[in-house]
């Protein structure tokens, strides 16, 4: 076959692939999630880290609670029925659990680096309160962030069966040269904001953060071999979502370079029609990623597999609360030996 068809034959191999990837995501994301809210809300004593972790669940929940309303778009061959507002809501959630959730890993990261640092501030001023303030504050940043995605979402009717929910950044449906102007500005911003804020400078200081602690580590053989554990499930979240948002935002980019090139690319034509839902589908995906990995990276894991679900993530959260709390204590002696010998 041409090259030209190639898009057509895959496309919907792609779509089927995207609808359960979708399915899966929801279901395993409404459930694991809504199983770590309830461990954490109701099951738990409340905590720093706990405060941490049921924020990233909430953001998780959230976002996969709403995922039907694009299965059945998906399945409608990208027809809307659920109205203007829901368009905007639909996608506005989905940005918002991408920054809220990529915020809270660099405060967990800062908050890692702190007690590592600085564990004598770290014990006199770190508590549950201003967990929580710094939490609602993550929370504000992820909605203005999100809060273009409302406004620029829009819906138009293709025919007489089918609407379209889409990105109107021109917010007019004339095709002037000025519209056409604006609207390639703002969709430009919208895409170089996200990729920068959402992406390369939260991992800047995610990645800047543990290079620290590792070096600090290194310095105290002691206290790196009793720190190995409360790393561990902090640090394959961070690259989990690393891994799934990376090449969302390279498709995006990618997707960026069409629309702003004065040629058309075939190439760049067969590597969206493939990449940016298979892409999509990865990013979706992360949001039911988290409660698997609370699960199969704590202690004892055979024994764990044989109780009730419910259990094992207790026990998992209170492993990273138990063994958090004897790295600290770690700390705080490795830094009165050290304040001694000065003196």
């Amino acid at each position: 076959c041409s090259g030209s068809s190639t898009p057509g034959l895959w496309s919907p191999y792609v779509h089927i692939i995207s609808l359960i990837l979708y399915s899966l995501a929801f279901v395993l994301g409404v459930l694991g999630n809504g199983m770590v809210i309830w461990v954490i809300g109701f099951k738990m004593k409340k905590t720093v880290n706990t405060v941490w972790y049921l924020n990233l669940a909430v953001a998780d929940f959230l976002f996969t609670a709403f995922l039907p309303l694009t299965v059945t778009y998906t399945a409608l061959d990208f027809h809307w029925p659920f109205g203007k507002f829901m368009c905007k809501l639909n996608t506005t959630i989905g940005y918002l659990n991408l920054f809220a959730s990529v915020y809270i890993l660099v405060v967990i990261s800062v908050d890692r680096y702190v007690s590592v640092v600085w564990p004598v501030w770290a014990q006199n001023h770190r508590n549950v309160r201003k967990a929580s303030c710094v939490s609602l504050g993550v929370w504000v940043v992820a909605l203005i962030l999100s809060a273009p995605y409302f406004i620029f979402r829009d819906t138009e009717e293709k025919s007489q069966d089918q609407t379209v929910c889409f990105n109107n950044y021109a917010l007019s449906d004339d095709n002037t040269t000025s519209v056409i102007q604006l609207r390639n500005f703002r969709h430009q911003a919208i895409i170089i904001t996200r990729f920068l804020l959402g992406f390369v400078a939260p991992f800047t200081v995610i990645v800047s953060c543990y290079a620290v602690i590792i070096y600090h580590l290194r310095r105290n053989p002691t206290l790196a071999s009793q720190s190995s554990r409360p790393f561990k499930i902090i640090a394959a979240i961070i690259i989990t979502f690393f891994l799934c948002w990376a090449p969302f935002h390279i498709m995006s980019l990618i997707e960026l370079v069409k629309f702003t090139s004065d040629t058309s690319s075939e190439m760049l034509e067969h590597v969206m029609t493939i990449g940016i839902p298979l892409a999509t589908s990865l990013a979706f995906l992360n949001s039911c990623m988290n409660p698997l990995l609370y699960v199969f990276l704590g202690k004892d894991f055979k024994d764990k597999v044989r109780k009730s679900i419910l259990k094992a993530l207790e026990i998992a959260f209170q492993e990273v609360e138990t063994d958090a709390h004897t790295f600290k204590k770690s700390v705080d002696t490795s830094q009165s030996k050290v304040l001694n010998t000065e003196v």
